[in-house]
């Protein structure tokens, strides 16, 4: 087969991460099919490809704009490809051909307001607007969905009324440059957060949580310095603890597995999650994982984690004032070995196999 990889977003954290491991690994693991991978400019010296069956184009058209819609599809239709793979759901409606695409979660669905946005309201609501009809025409177009838990593709079954066998349940993995580092950047205890800081990652509750601990340990955030960042730290001015929550940005994988190495704990106190990356990183690198009891990161961490609600301010700090307290060695053996259940090999392998599936489809 001829398979078209979006690359668009390799920069991005999150799903850039998915795409570079499903990239690197793709290149050790398919002798047989040839690739194509659409990347922007300013991506394409970071691309390391060293199998000849990979070609790249350079595709300069951002994700969720018009071009995309109008200009990207004829792009693609110039490589007359058997497959296409969108590893994210914002895919040209107008694409004919047969294409994979992976739904990471649903979250916009559930937080449609404009507080997760800087837009204006109504630009924002009109936008919402044509999300969710993209992210329809998606999955019903969509030769195969991938899941990156079932507790997506649980979401998708009910909200996009999609038939359940179409849907792929395939994890995602650690990233080994995200492990087994003697990096250490405080000498101080701390609580760690990773990720952004929009309103269902809940972090305003985090930080409620954390002042009515008064303890002496900090609470680093590891995030991108954007519009609700800012406002968290307006937050944390607010209530008076700006001086113990650390605000870290653009950290190397090394630094993030040290940050995870030698925390008290990683928190997560998301309100929704389609996987839950950062608790799966924080486990390989024998981190103690605090986790909200949602869905997707029950799943994901199992028995290994330690759960609170996630809209309970009193139950978060006690379970943090826990960590403080308790001797938790035997969660964090649990979760190593848990995480040695994911891998991104793993994941490319059962992604290849649903490439090949759809050649009979």
């Amino acid at each position: 087969m001829k398979i078209g990889i979006d690359c668009r977003l390799w920069a991005e954290t999150g799903v850039g991460r998915y795409i570079r491991n499903l990239i690197l690994n793709l290149q050790k693991l398919d002798k047989n099919n040839e690739y194509v991978l659409f990347v922007l400019s300013k991506d394409f010296d970071q691309l390391k490809i060293q199998n000849p069956k990979f070609k790249i184009v350079k595709t300069n058209i951002k994700w969720h704009t018009f071009d995309e819609q109008v200009k990207f599809p004829q792009i693609l239709n110039k490589e007359n490809l058997d497959l296409m793979h969108f590893p994210y759901f914002s895919v040209p409606i107008i694409y004919r051909r047969p294409f994979v695409v992976t739904i990471h979660d649903l979250i916009v669905n559930h937080f449609p307001t404009g507080q997760a946005s800087t837009l204006p309201f109504f630009i924002y609501y009109l936008k919402w607007v044509a999300y969710k009809f993209i992210l329809a025409q998606t999955a019903k177009k969509a030769s195969k969905i991938i899941a990156v838990s079932n507790a997506t593709k649980n979401e998708i079954v009910d909200h996009l009324k999609t038939r359940s066998e179409k849907i792929q349940v395939v994890y995602e993995g650690v990233d080994p440059k995200i492990q087994n580092t003697k990096y250490k950047i405080f000498n101080t205890k701390y609580f760690l957060c990773v990720g952004n800081a929009y309103p269902h990652k809940n972090l305003e509750r985090l930080l409620k949580a954390f002042k009515s601990l008064n303890t002496d340990d900090k609470l680093v955030l590891v995030g991108k310095e954007d519009y609700f960042y800012k406002r968290l730290k307006q937050t944390a001015r607010q209530l008076e603890i700006s001086e113990k929550v650390i605000f870290k940005q653009s950290v190397s994988d090394e630094e993030l597995a040290g940050l995870y190495s030698n925390a008290s704990a990683f928190i997560m106190p998301s309100l929704m999650e389609g996987f839950g990356l950062p608790a799966l990183e924080a486990m390989a690198n024998n981190c103690l994982v605090l986790a909200s009891n949602i869905p997707a990161l029950q799943e994901i961490c199992g028995d290994a984690a330690i759960y609170f609600d996630p809209y309970n301010i009193d139950d978060m700090a006690k379970k943090m004032k826990g960590v403080c307290s308790g001797d938790n060695k035997i969660k964090k053996e649990m979760g190593l070995k848990r995480a040695k259940l994911f891998s991104w090999e793993k994941m490319t392998k059962e992604t290849l196999k649903i490439y090949e599936s759809c050649v009979s489809l």
